[in-house]
């Protein structure tokens, strides 16, 4: 692992240059106030890993990959098919009644771990770990977003998802890679909600808009893509499954370049979590983000919400604007899950 540690003005600047120097998949160990003014930040990056993976990519070096999504897909199933998991060190073997025992472990639905370790057991796969990534890779699908060229983003989801601080991080996201952005809150009701908001929008460098109608955050969307600004909308919470809640937000997803975006937490009940996301796609939220990883003891709402047919753009690990957002394989997602099996209960009283 990388350990390193940066100096600068502000929070901004110490990011960029981590982003600079280690790459995006740098991760902040920790930051504090510099004795001298400023900040100090301490990441770490992992080195890569030398698998199958890291293989596959070493073959085909020119190789040019259309999206996240297929280029995932194809190694995936290059890697299934050439590997020899048995010999790998530390392979757990595969079982069908060991698999379904760790999702229900995890928490995740009955009806769904059955249907998992069913597909994973029709791979013929002898290693625990690539026999589920094969069976989350029928029913999961990865598409970050692509924050250099998206007009809009509506953040919608239940109260307490975290869909401010999802905002704010993809703010940070975007200005670091030098996008102009304008934070849009439609919720003047929440309580500190636009303060807070407001905050984050210092923070990052983006600028701020309160909007109490449908007709003004229209109005600031379309002024914003037509400076090349990117817009991100945050909303109050509400249950996407009911009916009239959900009618509530018909005209904000309507709005012409605003792609909904689906924000749900990992520790939520994992059926409830599925029938939100499944509710959220119903309001053309084709992709979702996942919050609260660095709290939730289990993944089991994490595989529900990833199993739905929205697409899994981010999750989140850490509550604060620094710490980003991370993308999710099925085969990471599988080693969460296999890797973890039996902390999840860890730390509980007796």
């Amino acid at each position: 692992m990388q350990l390193r540690t940066f100096v600068a003005g502000d929070m901004q600047q110490a990011l960029a240059h981590m982003r600079r120097e280690m790459g995006p998949n740098a991760i902040i160990v920790s930051s504090q106030r510099a004795r001298e003014g400023g900040v100090l930040v301490r990441a770490a990056l992992d080195e890569p890993e030398t698998d199958l993976e890291t293989a596959v990519a070493a073959e085909q070096p020119e190789a040019i990959i259309a999206d996240f999504e297929t280029g995932y897909r194809d190694n995936l199933m290059r890697r299934l098919r050439e590997s020899a998991p048995d010999a790998a060190r530390g392979a757990r073997a595969f079982g069908r009644a060991e698999l379904i025992s760790l999702l229900r472990e995890q928490r995740a639905p009955d009806s769904l771990g059955h249907a998992l370790a069913e597909a994973a057991e029709k791979t013929g796969l002898t290693d625990m770990t690539l026999a589920l990534a094969s069976a989350l890779d029928k029913r999961m699908q990865a598409e970050p977003i692509e924050l250099s060229a998206c007009p809009a983003l509506l953040l919608v989801g239940p109260h307490g998802a975290g869909k401010t601080a999802t905002a704010a991080k993809l703010a940070a996201h975007a200005r670091l890679i030098g996008r102009a952005v304008a934070l849009i809150a439609t919720d003047p009701a929440g309580a500190g909600a636009i303060a807070r908001l407001e905050t984050f929008a210092t923070h990052v460098g983006a600028s701020f808009e309160v909007a109490e109608t449908a007709e003004e955050t229209a109005r600031l969307v379309a002024a914003s893509s037509a400076a090349g600004t990117l817009a991100i909308v945050d909303t109050a919470g509400f249950d996407p499954r009911d009916g009239k809640a959900r009618a509530a937000f018909t005209a904000l997803a309507q709005i012409a370049d605003l792609e909904a975006i689906g924000v749900v937490s990992a520790n939520g009940d994992s059926e409830e979590t599925a029938e939100i996301v499944s509710a959220l796609s119903l309001l053309g939220a084709r992709r979702i983000v996942v919050t609260c990883l660095d709290t939730a003891r289990r993944s089991g709402a994490l595989v529900a919400a990833a199993c739905e047919e929205s697409s899994l753009a981010f999750v989140t690990r850490s509550p604060f604007v620094a710490g980003g957002l991370d993308t999710l394989t099925p085969l990471s997602l599988a080693r969460l899950i296999v890797e973890t099996s039996g902390q999840a209960g860890r730390g509980s009283a007796q």
